[in-house]
């Protein structure tokens, strides 16, 4: 069985670190350098030192056991990208949202949209060097989330780290739709 999961949330985020980490195949980029036209549009702060941006999406594949494959397809986390959002999102699971707490105001916009949605998604804060730590029910609450809505700790550089963090996003879909389903026959 193979499921869609979506990797979404701000630009700098992580989703192309993440998705490059846990697939099992060279992962699919679409990445391209940082331009002067995107100058004044792409907000930097806090990434100074990105010189890339995916641009459609990021693909990667990995098997979490004999017969259950995740495709995971990694969002652009630019706002001029929006519009590649609904078609990436056609058939998916779940999501995943990766939350830079330097700049947690930029997965708003992806919390947003699969809440409007009602796509089960996982908040994973993605721990950067330097950065503050917060404990999880703190970002819970800034990210105003639904009561239930996971939220983990992870780094998207190691391949265990962003497993668990699929793992979690898995089972979190399985009891969302699963109770959806029972709601909907009673």
């Amino acid at each position: 069985m193979a499921l869609k999961i979506l990797v979404a949330g701000g630009f700098g985020a992580g989703k192309t670190t993440l998705v490059g980490a846990v697939s099992d195949i060279r992962p699919l980029r679409t990445e391209e350098p940082l331009s002067e036209a995107g100058r004044g549009v792409d907000d930097t702060e806090g990434v100074a030192r990105k010189t890339a941006s995916t641009v459609a999406m990021d693909f990667g594949r990995i098997t979490l056991h004999a017969g259950l494959s995740l495709y995971l397809f990694g969002t652009p986390g630019q706002d001029r990208f929006w519009f590649l959002w609904d078609e990436l999102s056609e058939g998916a699971l779940a999501a995943v949202v990766l939350a830079d707490t330097r700049r947690l105001e930029d997965c708003f916009a992806a919390v947003d949209y699969f809440e409007r949605r009602r796509m089960p998604f996982v908040v994973a804060v993605n721990r950067f060097p330097g950065a503050r730590s917060y404990a999880v029910h703190d970002v819970s609450h800034a990210l105003d989330l639904d009561r239930g809505t996971p939220v983990v700790l992870c780094d998207a550089r190691d391949r265990d780290s962003g497993k668990d963090v699929l793992i979690r996003t898995v089972e979190y879909a399985g009891r969302v739709h699963t109770a959806r389903l029972l709601d909907s026959v009673s």
